[in-house]
C-alpha cells in the first residue's frame, strides 16, 4: 500500500534542489537515498514500487484533468521501471538517458518488441510535460503501454525476490 508523506518548507526545497543537482526526479532521489546499503534485488523492488506509485499518481492527475503532470508521472514510472531492471540484472545504477535506452534494448530482447513501443510512449510523455503538445487521449494511450512495461518488470523483480 502506498503512503503519502508531506514535506514542506526548507526541507522540501533542499530535497528538490538535491534531486535537480543529481539530474533525477524527487522520487528517484529519495529511493536512492533511502535504499543505500540494500542489495541490488531489494533496490530493484524499491524502484519498481516507486514506479507503481507514479502510475497511481498519473491516474489521479488524469482524473483532475492535469494532462502535463500525468504525462511526467508516466515518464517517471517507465524510467524507474527500467532502472529497476538494471538493478535486478546487474546491480547497476543507471544515471543517464543513454543508459536508460541501453537497458530498454536489453529488456526488449528479453520480453519482446512491444517494449520499444512502451518506451517510445514514455519518451513522448517526457516531451509532453515540457512542451505541452499532447492531449488527454495521447496520455491515455501511453498510460496503457507504460502500465504493461511496469507490470512486466514488476513481475520479473518479484519472481527474483518475493515480498
Amino acid at each position: 500500500m502506498s503512503e503519502t508523506l508531506l514535506i514542506r518548507g526548507r526541507l522540501a526545497r533542499r530535497v528538490r534542489e538535491e534531486a535537480e543537482k543529481s539530474g533525477v526526479s524527487v522520487e528517484e532521489y529519495l529511493v536512492e537515498l533511502l535504499s543505500q546499503g540494500l542489495d541490488p534485488q531489494d533496490k530493484a523492488l524499491e524502484y519498481v514500487e516507486a514506479a507503481e506509485d507514479l502510475l497511481e499518481e498519473a491516474r489521479k492527475e488524469l482524473g483532475k484533468g492535469n494532462v502535463r503532470q500525468a504525462a511526467e508521472k508516466l515518464w517517471g514510472a517507465a524510467a524507474l521501471a527500467i532502472k529497476a531492471y538494471a538493478y535486478l540484472r546487474e546491480g547497476k545504477r543507471l544515471s543517464s538517458h543513454g543508459e536508460l535506452w541501453e537497458y530498454k534494448r536489453r529488456l526488449e530482447e528479453e520480453l519482446g518488441e512491444w517494449v520499444h513501443d512502451s518506451w517510445m510512449s514514455a519518451t513522448g510523455m517526457h516531451v509532453c510535460f515540457y512542451e505541452g503538445w499532447c492531449a488527454e487521449k495521447d496520455v491515455l494511450t501511453a498510460k496503457k503501454r507504460i502500465e504493461k512495461l511496469v507490470k512486466e518488470i514488476s513481475s520479473l523483480v518479484r519472481k527474483k525476490k518475493p515480498d
